[in-house]
């Protein structure tokens, strides 16, 4: 059989997540005439630099690039690999497998305390789920013990909000079924998870209660024992505690289940599955045999400032790229959905900025660190070093908290402000988004910054 024809484009990005998506969108707005190949369809297994350009999918076919934009996102961290009962939730194929086995389950365990657990147990029902989190109060990644016990109430009350339908776009394309000039869409594979990822899917268990989430704290997983070799092995498991105080109401267990859980305080819990959300290692596996890339400690591949890796030709952007250039004070690199689509734009730019021998400024969205999401059905908004990360012991954190309706935190180092985390809706994202690229000596206000009954733009007219 004859060898497939090489699909060819000047520009070329791998990955169907929002990073890559991003990318081949403005490359298109910027050059709707040219060929432009998004390449999401089969997995890529190989890319060959030294002037060849080339890269190899799984299914055999070949793409020769000018210009390649490295879009693959990054992989869940399971805590045990090639188990069955563990399952890792990064994108909506993973999301829709996850709804498959929940529709079966009276019982699952979360495991993690970032972003896709946080979503995961508030938004399961019909389920009990034990939520292990190696931290002392959830959601350590994005806020404080104070912040924490605002949103607990949460779990436990009946939930009233009426599910939104899902309005994202999938996008995956192979460059051979496009269009010249376009950048396709099709169902074939899923996209990375955005803020609605779980709007649309049915995530139930098999019994008739809304909430039922027990959490265990400061702990992690010691050992996970199939059904057969705990029953081996006489172990014995707990029921599920009546609350979340101090699991005096925790009795031995009879019923068998499919796995179990031994955590390192020395409790076991059974379930039907094991969700691994204990966060992400970048996919640059299939790219690394015969290439030169310079690797972050994180394991991503280095990009400078203009999103360049350590080989020609080569950018990338996302989930599996490392920052590699002196950040802005108020900006740090996190793999959440928001830097991705900041990266995929501005790679796009800074290769059509290449092609064209033109000088390009880094881009405004890398000076200030923001991201918006919800959580528990809040919506939440983290503004730059909204956590004092890397900031010396000399800062100052102000606290304003209605139960129920509103959390915010600002950070604040020599009478400036330096991050911030609203909780519920409280209209000042962007005046303090504008305090905190400013950086004004705010030290003459004081608390009246958080005052509600004070207008704070009216300080700033």
């Amino acid at each position: 059989m004859a060898a497939p024809v090489p699909v060819r484009g000047r520009f070329v990005v791998v990955g169907g997540g929002i990073a890559g998506v991003t990318c081949a969108e403005r490359l298109a707005t910027e050059f709707p005439s040219e060929d432009i190949v998004l390449v999401t369809a089969s997995p890529v297994i190989k890319a060959v630099t030294n002037f060849k350009q080339k890269i190899f999918t799984e299914d055999g076919k070949q793409c020769i690039y000018e210009k390649l934009c490295l879009c693959a996102g990054a992989k869940p961290k399971l805590i045990f690999e090639e188990n069955p009962y563990v399952l890792g939730i990064r994108d909506t194929d993973s999301a829709q497998v996850f709804q498959n086995h929940l529709a079966k389950a009276k019982r699952i365990a979360v495991v993690g305390n970032g972003g896709i657990a946080l979503e995961l147990v508030y938004e399961v029902e019909g389920c009990e789920v034990i939520w292990a989190i190696k931290d002392k109060a959830i959601g350590n990644t994005f806020f404080d013990a104070g912040a924490a016990e605002f949103l607990i109430p949460k779990l436990t009350a009946e939930k009233l909000e009426t599910a939104i339908a899902c309005k994202r776009i999938k996008y995956t394309t192979d460059g051979s079924e496009k269009e010249e000039g376009s950048v396709a869409a099709a169902d074939k594979l899923g996209s990375a998870l955005g803020p609605d990822w779980h709007e649309g899917l049915h995530l139930k268990g098999t019994k008739e209660f809304s909430h039922k989430v027990h959490i265990e704290t400061l702990c992690e997983i010691k050992k996970i024992y199939l059904q057969q070799e705990f029953k081996q092995l006489q172990k014995t498991s707990l029921s599920f505690p009546k609350d979340n105080s101090d699991n005096q109401n925790a009795h031995l267990e009879e019923e068998l289940w499919p796995v179990y859980m031994e955590l390192t305080n020395g409790k076991i819990y059974g379930c039907d599955f094991i969700v691994s959300a204990t966060g992400v290692v970048p996919n640059v596996k299939p790219f690394l045999d015969g290439n030169n890339f310079a690797l972050g400690e994180d394991g991503g591949l280095k990009v400078d400032k203009h999103m360049h890796s350590s080989v020609a030709d080569i950018y990338a952007a996302g989930d599996i790229c490392t920052a590699s250039w002196e950040p802005s004070p108020v900006w740090q690199q996190m793999r959440l959905w928001t830097q991705a689509r900041q990266m995929g734009w501005y790679a796009a730019k800074c290769m059509v900025a290449d092609s064209l021998g033109e000088s390009i400024d880094m881009d405004f969205s890398f000076e200030l660190f923001a991201h918006v999401t919800k959580f528990f059905n809040y919506k939440v908004v983290l503004l730059g070093k909204y956590n004092a990360q890397g900031l010396d012991l000399d800062c100052e954190l102000m606290l304003r908290c209605t139960k129920g309706q509103e959390y915010v935190k600002v950070v604040m180092q020599n009478g400036r402000m330096m991050g911030a985390v609203l909780i519920g809706e409280t209209d000042l994202e962007e005046t303090f988004e504008n305090l905190i690229l400013n950086q004004m000596d705010l030290s003459a206000y004081g608390e009246d910054l958080l005052n509600p009954n004070v207008d704070i733009e009216d300080y700033f007219d």
